[in-house]
């Protein structure tokens, strides 16, 4: 179906042997969903399938290892080092070819970026320069080594050829091995491999022409960069097109990314940043050379990636979290429901946080399913079925909608006059407004199903329960702000006239703060993602922020890109980190406290209390006595346990395994 309102979006682009049926490309993303061997597993097939049966036009798998095992990344990675790998990927491209999707796959070494605690040795690089801060010390490459790796690439990108991809990419950006050497912040080398910009890029010349050579000139090759670094000392964007211009004619399109590790906020997008920030990096590098480019970056709106087309930034469009947040974000598109795609809010929780910051396998904050999709929704009941959920925030909201997408008649009952919870009052944070996404998506979602119904302005009472004669009764009622027993706390905080707040009355006096607090003292009393989320409001600012923690670091509860991206802001804005301090009282004109036995007292302007939330669930006991052996009582969300908004979301969704357990549903088969 050809969409005219998004028609550069939706058409076609011919490139060699290559025809990708519209501009949307599938960025690749590590998953953790390879077998221990590095094989493909089936979630990597029914992953990559729904975001062929999508409408994506191009979905470029995730990066393959190609020197096993010095050049894995990741616990669990995809190999592409032996023919034995060769089956299984092949099987992927004859489903995604099937579904009309054309397939590419990412050619990668890790180099520094691997650990010895994984690969059994000591990891490789341009120079013994680490790949991240912190990260241990690797080895630089001798030539022969690296003339050895060359002829890797090239027995990989055959295989690809012969397993069925149309495409293959070489990763050459975000501090991987290739990276490693274009980067004058790791390449201290002194041979022919280091130092100018034609040395440097001497590597990654190398193996272009090797890929060349082994899959023929009609097969298109993609190279991945990061165009800039956004490191002091590193590759600018002018720095890139001048070693670009040594390989350009080696390969067919650019994949136009930025920044290396230490920068990752910029590489992995903060929610904050502008949708579709990157595309001028790939206008850049499309001018200078003539050929395809693709950009990525933030963007979750069909206008928005139109827009970039049709000023001529790019000519693909690379999503890579907005597809695991809605494998349907093309069809969608493309049929004009552009208020059905569930748009990633860039939270990098259930990705970047679960892959990177803790080893497991990929999730989504939104999406409780990432890999099968929304299939359950061809599920119904097999008889009636009443849920009343109690609590209209992401949770609730979840619960209810999944229980009436299954045929269940659903009353939702929310206390506030409006929907969403908490998330209503985060996203006037200036750097929270993408969470408001997700809100619009389930509120919309409720709005379409005839079965829903829901009662604003209604407490979930269990006179108001018993009329709706439910099955099964779903509390979702949410968390409210710790305040522990510390003298003067609760005297003070959020009564009128304090400067003590927490943060949900923080955000209802918004207007009360000037825009200049060039000298105001503000305190902050907790180092958990709220308390940086204050942080983040105030010192851009101007005010002299400090913020209190008793835990030995700041920010153990953030995903990898946040954590990057506060503790760089931090630094930028000067602000005073006290760790291992205990909040021991708190007055109107300061916070008295204690660090290495030593009290003292840190004076404020304005003061918040950021120590956590805890689980709201006032009239769950009595719900519980009134309907014992009458209705079935799930808890879910922060009123079972205060947390992220992944966990309830998920358990909402988990509602369909309650159902199949009392009955009304047949157990699925998946």
């Amino acid at each position: 179906m050809e969409n005219q309102k998004y028609s550069t979006l939706f058409s076609p682009l011919k490139l060699k042997g290559l025809t990708i049926k519209n501009r949307v490309v599938m960025m690749p993303m590590g998953t953790n969903f390879a077998r221990a061997d590095g094989s493909i597993s089936p979630a990597h097939m029914k992953y990559y399938i729904q975001r062929a049966k999508g409408g994506t036009g191009l979905i470029d798998v995730e990066n393959v290892n190609v020197s096993n095992p010095a050049g894995s990344n990741g616990t669990t990675q995809l190999r592409m080092d032996e023919d034995r790998f060769i089956p299984g990927f092949f099987e992927l491209c004859e489903a995604l070819h099937a579904q009309g999707c054309a397939a590419s796959v990412q050619l990668n070494h890790a180099g520094a970026s691997a650990r010895s605690s994984r690969i059994g040795m000591q990891p490789v690089s341009a120079s013994d320069r680490p790949s991240k801060r912190g990260n241990e010390i690797p080895r630089p490459l001798t030539v022969d080594e690296i003339h050895q790796i060359v002829k890797d690439f090239g027995a990989a990108a055959q295989r690809a050829k012969i397993a069925g991809f149309d495409c293959v990419e070489i990763h050459a950006g975000h501090s991987y091995l290739l990276s490693q050497f274009l980067s004058p912040t790791t390449n201290l080398r002194t041979d022919e491999y280091g130092g100018s910009p034609e040395n440097r890029s001497r590597f990654l010349c190398e193996v272009a022409r090797e890929v060349r050579s082994q899959v023929g000139e009609n097969f298109p090759v993609m190279l991945r960069i990061s165009a800039d670094e956004f490191v002091p000392g590193g590759n600018t964007l002018n720095d890139t097109l001048e070693y670009l211009k040594y390989v350009a004619d080696l390969v067919d399109i650019f994949d136009v990314s930025c920044a290396l590790n230490d920068s990752l906020e910029y590489q992995i997008d903060s929610s904050f940043r502008p949708d579709g920030w990157r595309s001028y990096m790939a206008r850049a590098v499309r001018e200078r050379f003539g050929k395809p480019a693709v950009t990525m970056g933030n963007i979750r709106n069909p206008q928005v990636a139109e827009d970039i087309l049709e000023r001529g930034d790019a000519d693909l469009i690379g999503l890579g979290r907005a597809l695991i947040a809605d494998p349907d974000w093309a069809r969608k598109a493309e049929e004009g429901r552009e208020d059905e795609i569930r748009k990633c809010i860039s939270c990098n929780i259930g990705c970047a946080g679960n892959r990177i910051g803790k080893n497991r396998p990929l999730r989504c904050t939104i999406n409780p399913s990432v890999i099968d999709g929304d299939v359950y929704r061809n599920r119904k009941i097999v008889r009636p079925c009443t849920v009343v959920v109690i609590g209209g925030g992401t949770a609730g909201l979840e619960a209810a909608c999944t229980a009436a997408e299954v045929g269940c008649t659903v009353f939702l009952l929310e206390r506030s006059n409006h929907l969403g919870g908490h998330v209503t009052d985060l996203i006037r944070l200036p750097d929270k407004t993408r969470m408001g996404d997700f809100t619009d998506y389930l509120t919309h979602r409720a709005q379409k199903l005839k079965n829903l119904t829901v009662f604003l302005n209604t407490p979930g009472t269990s006179d108001k329960i018993s009329e709706l004669r439910p099955d099964l009764i779903v509390n979702a009622t949410g968390s409210i702000p710790v305040l522990p027993n510390i003298p003067g706390l609760r005297d003070v905080t959020d009564q009128e006239g304090s400067p003590i707040r927490t943060v949900f009355s923080m955000i209802n006096h918004l207007d009360s703060y000037p825009e200049d607090m060039t000298g105001k003292k503000v305190v902050i009393a907790g180092g958990g993602a709220v308390g940086l989320d204050v942080v983040e409001y105030f010192a851009p600012r101007g005010a002299e922020v400090t913020i209190v923690e008793l835990l030995p670091s700041i920010g153990n509860d953030l995903d990898p890109i946040s954590k990057v991206g506060d503790f760089n802001m931090m630094a930028k804005y000067k602000v005073r980190q006290l760790t291992r301090t205990r909040l021991l009282e708190v007055q109107r004109t300061q916070f008295l406290v204690e660090t290495d036995g030593k009290r003292y007292a840190l004076p404020l302007d304005y003061g918040f209390i950021c120590l956590g939330m805890r689980a709201y669930a006032p009239d769950l006991e009595e719900i519980r006595t009134n309907f014992r052996g009458s209705a079935e009582i799930l808890n879910i969300g922060d009123s079972r346990k205060a947390g992220q908004i992944i966990s309830g979301v998920q358990e909402g969704r988990n509602i369909l395994l309650t159902l199949e357990r009392l009955g009304f549903l047949p157990e699925s088969i998946l």
